[in-house]
């Protein structure tokens, strides 16, 4: 079992000591059910393929999965493409989850003192390119070179 300690990271790894809202090209690296009594959920770690600056870094955040919030879950696994078939049996399988690609769109929230990350929307990987458009991401003088935005 292998454990992620963000302070161990390189410091070029990421451009941000911390990841800021707004929309991100994802990969799912990790997911992990977690059963609580009043609100089980799956814990979901991303890393981040685009914007370019920060790829390397490390999204965490929490998917519940109560009666009210299995809309969202639904959504993600739809538009990230997790198999059709498992989807049809009502089956969630954690390293079938692993792998998954789409936006996700970020925000922080304070909860009882405590900041966590907010899933806003969970668009599929195809929307990228549209999005990041309308959001501004990847252009020059928004922390791209020149010649990145070239490659």
């Amino acid at each position: 079992m292998n454990r992620y300690f963000e302070s161990l990271r390189p410091g070029d790894v990421s451009a941000l000591h911390s990841v800021p809202d707004g929309l991100f090209l994802v990969r799912v690296d990790q997911a992990r059910y977690r059963w609580q009594k009043q609100k089980p959920y799956y814990e979901i770690s991303f890393a981040v393929l685009k914007p370019r600056h920060l790829i390397g870094c490390r999204i965490s955040g929490r998917l519940y999965c109560t009666p009210r919030a299995l809309w969202k879950l639904s959504w993600f696994l739809r538009d990230f493409g997790y198999d059709p078939e498992l989807l049809r049996k009502d089956e969630i399988e954690d390293e079938a989850l692993v792998d998954l690609w789409g936006v996700v769109k970020v925000s922080e929230v304070a909860l009882h003192g405590i900041s966590l990350l907010n899933f806003d929307a969970l668009p599929p990987a195809a929307r990228w390119e549209e999005l990041s458009m309308f959001a501004g991401i990847d252009k020059p003088g928004r922390g791209v070179t020149q010649e990145e935005g070239a490659a």
